[in-house]
């Protein structure tokens, strides 16, 4: 048995060469299949992908858990660029952004902010979708002069105990032990799983075809991205109990659109409730499911528009 110790564990480290060989290889190719859409801005040595499209009042937009900016590009962005300007960015860590020391929700906030600074926009209407939406409200609170209103889509607004089943997979407490899945097993069992991650993410609704590349979901494929959405979800969660106690002091306007057969974000717990407990948030619902910038993009679209010059009114029911 001795004897067998050495060869087990050569073939162990080939094993792990080989995974880490094969999700190299795959993250390039899907790379070629959705490659870089914008520019870089550097924010507090943060390498931060963008694009700036459109004239007129400004639009900053702000993806969610997983995400990358293709999931505002899919439909939504072009609805909007003929009348306003607007700026998709990936989140540190997603999409071709670089990762930033802390993924907590403020120090995500901070470096858009220092994007908002670096594009000179002025008070812009910052729209958040899920995860996006809870930093929306982190840069709300602590940069208050930099946004003219929140127009949050399928907003994380609440302390949720139980991560959403289309997640779990990622729900990884160990930074070692996140490192080490996504640079072995991660892309090759994403890889396995084929359409199963969008079809939970858009239930009840259909995933479209095409959303892996035009809506740049094949990127979380990629080792780094897998990492940084582990790592969001682990920072999310530490983040969110402080977030949620300071909503009182919530001093621009807000509105919040919501699915009404959301899977991923339950609209009672994440929008009913921060409306209920802060009056001059707005509440509106509409048919569908967790990823309405797709799916609904022209309703989208029109709500959106509808809050660059933002007014408060009361909770509306579609």
């Amino acid at each position: 048995m001795p004897l067998m110790i050495p060869v087990i564990a050569a073939a162990a480290a080939a094993l792990i060469a080989g995974l880490a060989a094969f999700s190299h290889l795959a993250a390039r190719r899907i790379e070629r299949q959705v490659p870089v859409d914008g520019q870089f801005a550097t924010i507090d040595g943060i390498r931060l992908h963008y694009t700036d499209r459109g004239h007129g009042p400004a639009i900053v937009m702000i993806h969610g858990l997983g995400g990358q900016m293709r999931n505002f590009g899919y439909a939504l962005t072009d609805l909007l660029v003929a009348d306003h300007r607007v700026i998709l960015v990936d989140r540190p860590g997603s999409g071709y952004s670089a990762a930033a020391p802390s993924a907590a929700i403020p120090d995500q906030a901070r470096l858009v902010t220092g994007l908002i600074d670096a594009l000179d926009l002025e008070k812009p209407l910052v729209v958040g979708h899920s995860l996006g939406g809870a930093v929306a409200l982190a840069l709300a609170l602590d940069h208050p002069a930099k946004v003219g209103g929140l127009a949050l889509i399928s907003p994380l607004t609440q302390v949720q105990e139980q991560v959403p089943a289309a997640f779990r997979g990622i729900a990884i407490g160990s930074p070692a032990l996140r490192r080490a899945i996504a640079w072995t097993i991660a892309t090759p069992l994403g890889m396995l799983s084929g359409r199963r991650g969008a079809i939970a993410v858009f239930a009840p609704e259909a995933a479209p075809d095409d959303f892996g590349t035009k809506g740049g979901g094949a990127l979380v494929l990629r080792p780094g991205s897998f990492h940084a959405a582990s790592t969001d979800l682990a920072a999310a969660r530490a983040s969110m109990p402080a977030l949620v106690a300071r909503y009182a002091d919530l001093a621009v306007p807000v509105a919040i659109l919501f699915g009404r057969e959301d899977a991923i974000l339950d609209p009672e717990l994440h929008g009913a409730k921060i409306a209920g407990d802060v009056p001059r948030i707005e509440l509106t619902l509409i048919p569908g499911g967790h990823m309405i910038p797709v799916t609904a993009a022209e309703t989208v679209a029109d709500w959106i528009r509808d809050r660059v010059t933002p007014a408060i009114r009361p909770a509306v029911q579609a």
